[in-house]
């Protein structure tokens, strides 16, 4: 189903489109999937990335099709699924969650709700800490809706 829905909202397309133009090699591999392998581009740096239906990778197809690799390979399919749901929304969406994550953090994955949900450890991406002000804005604001729901508990307020 989410090979169908890569096809009709046009990110497997965009995905073809991209392998052609920068010359990577397509092989097959579970699941309706496409490993392009040889990718050469520096954007972006990781060493797998998903459009639509198919996983760029910089080194060779089999690298991530090999059995050592089933959790990275898990990790990138469940991106095929996210854009499955939103299709060409996924980009700009994507954007402005590594965005976020790296506002909070200096990292693009760790608070980056689609890294999060394919599995950061299994995408390779590891736990930050929030930045300073960050974390001071976070105990703020933790505080505060901690007194709110007290007050509206029936706890009364400490006046």
């Amino acid at each position: 189903m989410r090979t169908t829905l890569t096809w009709v909202n046009g990110t497997t397309l965009a995905a073809l489109l991209l392998a052609t133009a920068t010359r990577t090699r397509l092989v097959r591999g579970p699941g309706g999937l496409y490993v392009a392998g040889g990718y050469r581009l520096r954007v972006p740096k990781q060493s797998c990335f998903t459009v639509g239906t198919v996983v760029f990778t910089k080194r060779p197809a089999g690298w991530l099709l090999d059995p050592d690799r089933a959790e990275l390979l898990g990790h990138e399919t469940r991106h095929v699924g996210q854009y499955a749901v939103l299709g060409l929304f996924f980009f700009p969406l994507y954007g402005a969650a590594s965005a976020y994550s790296y506002l909070l953090t200096g990292g693009y994955g760790c608070r980056n709700f689609f890294e999060r949900d394919a599995g950061l450890a299994a995408g390779g991406y590891r736990q930050l800490p929030l930045r300073p002000w960050a974390a001071r804005t976070g105990r703020l604001i933790g505080r505060a809706a901690s007194s709110a729901s007290r007050r509206q508990g029936g706890t009364p307020s400490p006046r």
